[in-house]
């Protein structure tokens, strides 16, 4: 068979010139058996006049090609190269295209996924078609400048139900007929199949739904007056943002399963990981989380889908607006009015940490040349560093100039496509403000500028020098806010804030200013996080911090200076073990959930496991095993169940001994609560299979009771973290070899292979990693390399020679772009954890 080709910007642009494509008419067919679906294709479309070359070509990935037809007239469907069925010499005008094939249905979360749900056997399809994967459904002109109206028809088995895009109608004997959309974008195309649990009302006049497997529907029907209040209230929230009211008929939201993100964007069907269907106990910060996602995605509905990026080069626009309004809105509509502190603990170290590696890319980068390189980007720049710099620009410009710019682009590309031209454009017509020279400073440029003070005092007065070395190309604005603290005299701990100064920094790398009164105990930089700078601390500050951090007074503040803390350890500033004692210290007195996550989060998968030696972890493991047991006895009243669940969670995962958790396994219970629901049941059982205290007995008796995909994924995490050499051979066979595994079982797999206890066991593995993940890509995908690439490589083993193999592997296997992407990550990663330890 022909290699698959990508699509390159050129080709896009030229055909983009060649094409008006008006209308798709898809039939899909999905009563034909486990392994394929009919799907029948017409796409009408002109050529338009004055064009020297009128080949062009339509792209659909068939199990089998049937039949093609250019205007009544048959094409042979052996021409199909790869995925790129030519279309040759066309005259100008109106055309009909009608193709006719088998796909596949696929098991990785690309194209039209199909699941069967182990828990009651009911099976379900759903479509992932971004970036490139429609070609899996049907044939298409695959590239976001193309919109078309699509006119859907499924055909499907008698006891399921529906969604699209638009409203559905049963027609009877099992087949269902779309709405007509409006124009949109191919990868925004969206259909769900099966015998879901719906859950529907009416809101502003428009059909509103949600969406499940049947065997969760007791967890969504206990949550869909929270889904829905949250999802009313961001509506109506954003129709006080935009002047555009919402473009499509109706609100969808699907919770489906094995997706791969967290959720997509797809015009009146939003479809969502089903994790988000809370089937044990969470935390608030985990339903803010969920919260933020709903708001996230409809943003997208207005920035995405109703004005859609021409091409990937501006992917960032569509992500980074969401992510921005997705945390400033649920801020302002929902009771989770601290999000922005989750963002500052959780997704800016993406960013952060993505900006840093050799793989960076600008935020709005200028040499995506194809869809392949365009996948790579999804990444911390486009989300997190995206939506900083969001931010930042409206702590530059204002939100009323902001929002006034942002519906001047709505209301000039609606239903149609822009560039990030013309996005600048549109904003610099609200504002006096150089737009043009802010969109270069910062969205052109890589790196993370680093915010360094210098404070002294005389003559009454205390001077601030703050440094900021300018990153490649000009110099970026900065308005930040410093905050001011001294010594509360009553509090031991505490902290008193001052009135905190507001500054633009200076573009040249050096900002002055002075204040009358002593120096203040402590300066923050970039309090309340508006900007996206690394920074430091005096000498003093750090002083002061060392004994009194948690008696700052907001969260936010706390999240920077620990976002503070933890770069300076990746920078090998600050010794890992320091950061131990401060969370050892201070954690146990911290009241926001998203810093506690955030806190144990990087001191269990990134200190104990990756900056310190072996030597090292079994005290640092005490450590965190403590400050867990404090914290879990600090919530013995009952009045803090998230705070506890997080310390329990954490408790679990840092055990160097079997007995305190077998113990809770066995009674079902941790004394004082909570009860044991099957997340902490099967992570416990992970951990035990760590340590050698269980056995295939146990796995198989644990499934039984919790035969669910999670428990699936469960048992497989368990299997794999035995540490027998069988147990370890039939994982390494199951990620590697035999190829069956769907996307979500390959990941708990890998979950559990690579544990640090045992480096010894895992030791021949690491060599053979390499070659093995090269050779599974090629065959599976770039679901499944992003998958080989993230979860299933050795990143406890921090030595010269998992660093020598990766680099050799790059130098000489050649690996697909997705894997190519995380292996540089990976090792990027591993060299600075190398650094980290012997700088210790």
């Amino acid at each position: 068979m022909a290699c698959m080709s990508v699509l390159t910007r050129d080709e896009a642009q030229n055909r983009a010139q060649l094409l008006d494509v008006h209308r798709y008419a898809i039939e899909l067919d999905l009563t034909t058996g486990d392994d394929t679906f009919d799907s029948r294709t017409l796409i009408r479309f002109t050529v338009l006049a004055d064009q020297d070359d009128t080949d062009t070509f339509v792209e659909v990935k068939p199990a089998e090609l049937r039949s093609v037809t250019l205007d009544g007239h048959p094409l042979d469907p052996q021409t199909l190269d790869g995925n790129r069925l030519p279309l040759k010499d066309l005259t100008p005008g109106e055309h009909e295209l009608h193709i006719d094939a088998a796909m596949h249905y696929s098991r990785t979360g690309e194209g039209m996924h199909r699941f069967t749900d182990p828990a009651d056997g009911e099976t379900y399809t759903y479509t992932q078609l971004f970036l490139d994967d429609v070609q899996r459904v049907f044939a298409a002109f695959d590239q976001p400048d193309l919109k078309a109206a699509f006119d859907l028809t499924v055909t499907a088995p008698h006891t399921w139900t529906v969604l699209a895009n638009g409203t559905t109608e049963h027609l009877g004997d099992g087949r269902w007929k779309a709405a007509t959309t409006p124009l949109i974008s191919t990868y925004l195309v969206a259909v769900a199949a099966g015998p879901w649990h719906s859950v529907r009302t009416e809101h502003r006049g428009l059909p509103f739904g949600l969406h499940c497997r049947r065997s969760l529907a007791p967890h969504l029907d206990a949550d869909a007056e929270e889904l829905l209040d949250i999802t009313r209230a961001c509506f109506d929230r954003y129709h006080e943002k935009f002047t555009q009211p919402y473009p499509f008929d109706s609100y969808d939201q699907a919770f489906v399963p094995e997706f791969n993100a967290g959720a997509m964007e797809n015009p009146g069907l939003v479809t969502f990981r089903d994790e988000f269907v809370f089937r044990s106990a969470v935390t608030d910060t985990q339903r803010q989380t969920r919260a933020m996602v709903i708001a996230h995605e409809m943003a997208h509905m207005w920035f995405g889908d109703l004005v859609t990026l021409t091409w990937w080069d501006d992917i960032w626009l569509n992500e980074s607006f969401a992510e921005y309004m997705g945390y400033q809105t649920t801020a302002e509509a929902t009771r989770f009015t601290d999000t922005w502190t989750d963002f500052g603990v959780t997704r800016k170290p993406w960013g952060y940490d993505a900006d840093q590696r050799p793989s960076t890319h600008p935020v709005a980068p200028e040499d995506v040349q194809d869809t392949a390189s365009a996948l790579l980007n999804f990444d911390g720049i486009s989300y997190a560093k995206g939506a900083s710099a969001l931010r930042q620009l409206v702590a530059w410009l204002g939100e009323e100039d902001f929002l006034a710019g942002i519906n001047t682009h709505i209301d000039r590309h609606k239903f149609a496509n822009a560039t990030l031209t013309d996005f600048i454009d549109s904003l610099a017509s609200a504002t006096d403000r150089d737009v043009h020279a802010w969109a270069n400073a910062w969205l052109t440029t890589t790196g993370v500028d680093t915010l360094t003070p210098e404070l002294h005092t005389d003559n009454g007065h205390w001077h601030l020098t703050l440094h900021t070395p300018p990153t490649d190309g000009p110099g970026r604005p900065h308005r930040i806010t410093l905050g001011l603290y001294d010594h509360d005299p009553h509090t031991p701990h505490g902290l008193t804030p001052r009135t905190p100064l507001e500054t633009d920094l200076s573009t040249t790398g050096t900002t002055t200013l002075s204040a009358p009164g002593p120096r203040p105990a402590l300066l923050v930089p970039n309090d309340g996080d508006l900007t996206y700078a690394k920074i430091r601390f005096d000498d003093e500050s750090a002083r002061t911090l060392h004994t009194r951090l948690s008696g700052l007074p907001d969260p936010l503040t706390r999240a920077v200076v620990w976002n503070a803390l933890r770069d300076a350890v990746r920078d090998g500033d600050l010794p890992p073990t320091t950061y131990l004692d401060t969370a050892r210290t201070h954690l146990p007195h911290e009241t926001d959930l998203a810093l506690v996550g955030g806190v144990l989060a990087f001191a269990t998968t990134h200190i104990t496991d990756r900056y310190i030696t072996p030597d090292e972890r079994p005290a640092a493991l005490a450590t965190l095993t403590d400050l867990c047991r404090d914290l879990i006895r600090r919530t013995e009243d009952g009045d803090h169940p998230g705070l506890r669940l997080i310390a329990v969670r954490h408790r679990i995962d840092t055990a160097a001994h079997p007995h305190t958790i077998a113990a809770w396994l066995a009674e079902g219970t941790v004394p004082g609560g909570p009860e044991l629901d099957p997340e902490l049941r099967w992570r416990i059982l992970t951990r035990l299979a760590v340590l050698d205290a269980t056995d295939e007995t146990a796995i198989a008796a644990e499934l039984a009771d919790d035969p669910s995909a999670t428990g699936q994924e469960g048992a497989a995490r368990c299997r794999a973290a035995l540490p027998h050499e069988d147990a370890k051979a039939r994982a390494w066979d199951a990620l590697f070899h035999t190829d069956a595994l769907s996307n979500y079982l390959f990941t708990a797999t890998a979950q559990g292979f690579w544990q640090p206890e045992q480096a010894d066991l895992l030791r021949p593995y690491v060599a053979r990693y390499y070659k093995d993940a090269v050779a599974l890509a090629a065959r599976r995908g770039p679901a499944i390399a992003e998958a080989a690439g993230h979860w299933a490589f050795p990143v406890h083993a921090v030595d010269p020679e998992t660093l020598r193999l990766g680099q050799k592997c790059l130098r000489k296997a050649d690996p697909t772009p997705a894997l190519r992407r995380k292996l540089v990550d990976q090792l990027d990663d591993l060299a600075r954890a190398l650094r980290v330890q012997q700088q210790a």
